[in-house]
């Protein structure tokens, strides 16, 4: 089992966490905490395998954590700022997770972590996510991601996703229920939602494949909604149509 320890600042952010690590069969959860000095004395003491620690707090960010720790454990940086990600890896962590963070991801992080920790667990790991992979749809129907929305953050449900739509610097996130707007960009947005789910089929677009109601030449139809596919994302959009042709 992985000893792990959750730093950060924002109660919301411990609960996701929590909630991830509880479903990781060789992760067990020591402490969660919002103080990076009682965190900092755990690690010191030598009880904790891997932190997943936010980078920017109010009384010792990070970077400053990471320095005093001095590599007594390993660490994974969970933030919503990805200009920390060059300093993070010079100082050895283990991955580095931009919020808001997809179970799939995290996942992938853990199995990293343990490959480094326990390498004599790594081939049972990669049988695991094996079986992550191939979860039942019941697994994808409770995943979740939060995502900022004008003055509150806002849980959606993966499965009621139909498409997303990009809007310069914003995003629209289109479910079965309502429209959420986002300050965010396509390529982070692609990159946390797990990819046997979703496809990216034009710069301006991301659709939910189980969401597709019919597809004529190059245009998809999601209920009223008609979405071209892209000249760079055709041929593999189709690929894995025509994989699921029968």
């Amino acid at each position: 089992m992985l000893r792990c320890l959750i730093v950060d600042d924002e109660p919301l952010a411990l609960h996701i966490l929590e909630d991830y690590i509880s479903k990781v069969p060789f992760m067990e959860l020591v402490k969660s905490t919002t103080n990076p000095i009682e965190a900092l004395t755990m690690v010191q003491d030598g009880n904790i395998d891997l932190v997943f620690l936010d980078v920017q707090m109010p009384e010792l960010t990070g970077i400053q954590f990471l320095r005093i720790a001095n590599g007594k454990t390993k660490v994974i940086l969970t933030t919503a700022y990805p200009q920390y990600a060059l300093e993070g890896y010079e100082l050895d962590v283990v991955d580095y997770l931009l919020k808001p963070i997809a179970f799939d991801r995290f996942f992938k992080a853990a199995q990293k972590a343990q490959t480094i920790i326990h390498p004599s667990k790594a081939t049972a790991s990669a049988d695991h996510l094996v079986q992550q992979t191939h979860q039942p749809p019941n697994d994808f129907m409770s995943d979740f991601i939060f995502v900022k929305s004008e003055h509150k953050i806002q849980k959606v449900y993966l499965h009621q996703i139909l498409f997303i739509e990009g809007l310069k610097d914003y995003i629209s996130i289109f479910t079965s229920t309502e429209r959420i707007i986002t300050l965010q960009n396509m390529k982070k947005m692609e990159d946390t939602l797990p990819s046997q789910h979703f496809v990216r089929v034009h710069k301006s677009y991301i659709v939910a494949l189980n969401k597709i109601d019919s597809i004529e030449r190059s245009r998809i139809r999601i209920g009223d909604k008609i979405i071209p596919v892209g000249d760079t994302y055709r041929d593999d959009f189709f690929k894995i149509i025509d994989g699921k042709n029968v």
